[in-house]
């Protein structure tokens, strides 16, 4: 690799082998899938997806693959090339006496067609197809490419992972060979800001020691980096996309803090989406749906705040209504818990789908016509309202089509918990059934 000092720090560093790459251990660790595929005499004998988050090192691995391999490596971004610039690529290789491999950065981006394009030359082995994407392939790779290649994840660096890149970065030949310092308290800073993303820590890294000053007295023995001159050379933001994975994993997260009771948890996870500007119906949308689904009946009142909290996002919006989102989330996370009103649901649903359109028992239709109640429409219904024990009136007739009924038991949907309001609902509904 040429050493050009012009290049940025991130490209300069680049691993050229497996020993210098960080992170991942999972995949390019002793006695793990890629180390292992890659001491083969063949290589990788199938195309891969690499799938992860930006900075994880897709592009670095896609190229040792091609340098350990021996292999022609044809790097091309989905966003910028379609059919003719691929066609052209695979007319090159097939002029090659070697494995050729083709690298195509967000491949995500490739629609249905494209990707079609993609399939005769994956199956003949004309190419070895390595795609990275940071979207799931589950949903956005066809499932004909999908079962043609092998799926590897990569995951967000940590702290310890950015560390090392940081180090080496301050030490390395093709970097900046001990001409800054940087305080291990900063070095943290970096990596926090980072997100995981060693592109972005580099990158830091690159505009602080830019804007240092420099001097005969500190050049000998390091220049400090400060953490005001690192907190100047980011620009943080949060990695949030609202059409893509991350929108769910974080939706799911708050769902799943709020189902353990978990106040804590459920703030931070509503702030997370209202820091990276979703947008506030939808987030109430969750909060109102969570209030039915897993706290139902156990506390009604929630279902009521978060419906009038709804008011307080359509009236207020951003920044206002986020005090609004949050306290919801913090009732709602408290709340006794019971999902047996979603299991209702599901289970009336189910009893649907499988018995179809049972007729309605007669003693309930209305006799809206003369012929009806000739045949028998509304014949021996009670009116409870005209009975000293409505209830009792109600208990003593029957709701629910015949097929429903067995033994004198109605099929059961809803069967409320001892937790919160549901308990005296629970009791009611045990007076009312025996």
């Amino acid at each position: 690799m040429v050493n050009n000092k012009n290049q940025p720090l991130a490209y300069r560093l680049r691993p050229e082998n497996l020993e210098e790459f960080v992170g991942q251990g999972h995949l390019v660790g002793g006695g793990k899938p890629l180390k292992i595929m890659l001491s083969k005499p063949d290589g990788i004998s199938s195309s891969i997806i690499l799938w992860g988050p930006p900075g994880s090192g897709k592009t670095t691995i896609a190229r040792l693959i091609a340098r350990i391999t021996n292999s022609e490596f044809i790097e091309m971004s989905a966003v910028r090339v379609g059919k003719e610039q691929i066609n052209k690529a695979i007319n090159k290789s097939r002029l090659m006496n070697k494995k050729v491999i083709l690298f195509l950065d967000e491949i995500h981006r490739f629609n249905k067609a494209q990707q079609d394009f993609l399939l005769p030359y994956v199956e003949d082995g004309t190419i070895t197809l390595i795609g990275a994407t940071t979207e799931n392939p589950s949903f956005e790779i066809i499932s004909a490419l999908l079962s043609r290649s092998r799926v590897f994840t990569l995951y967000q660096l940590r702290e310890g992972d950015i560390m090392k890149i940081i180090n080496r970065a301050l030490e390395s030949e093709k970097g900046l060979k001990n001409r800054y310092k940087i305080s291990e308290e900063n070095k943290r800073l970096i990596a926090q800001l980072s997100n995981g993303d060693a592109r972005d820590a580099l990158n830091i890294i690159e505009i602080a020691s830019s804007l240092t000053p420099e001097d005969n007295k500190t050049r000998e023995r390091g220049i400090e980096i400060t953490k005001e001159t690192i907190q100047n050379s980011v620009q943080r933001f949060l990695k949030y996309d609202k059409q893509g994975e991350e929108h769910y994993n974080i939706i799911s997260a708050l769902h799943k803090s709020m189902r353990d009771s978990d106040v804590q948890a459920s703030v931070y996870w509503t702030m997370r989406m209202v820091e990276a500007g979703e947008d506030p119906k939808y987030i109430i949308r969750r909060l109102i749906r969570f209030a039915s689904e897993d706290i139902g009946n156990a506390d009604p009142e929630a279902l009521k705040l978060a419906t009038a909290a709804r008011n307080s996002v359509e009236f207020l919006g951003y920044p206002e209504c986020n005090t609004a989102l949050v306290q919801t989330a913090i009732y709602l996370a408290q709340a006794p818990k019971s999902n047996r009103v979603y299991e209702a649901v599901n289970k009336a649903k189910d009893t649907i789908r499988k018995t179809g359109n049972l007729p309605v028992p007669f003693h309930l239709r209305n006799p809206e016509t003369n012929l009806m109640k000739d045949i028998g429409y509304g014949d021996g219904y009670k009116y409870s309202h005209n009975y000293e024990d409505p209830v009792e009136a109600g208990k003593s007739q029957q709701d629910l089509p015949d097929e429903l009924v067995k033994d004198n038991r109605k099929e059961k949907f809803y069967t409320p918990t001892d937790r919160g309001f549901e308990k005296k609902i629970k009791d009611k509904l045990e007076k009312y059934e025996n």
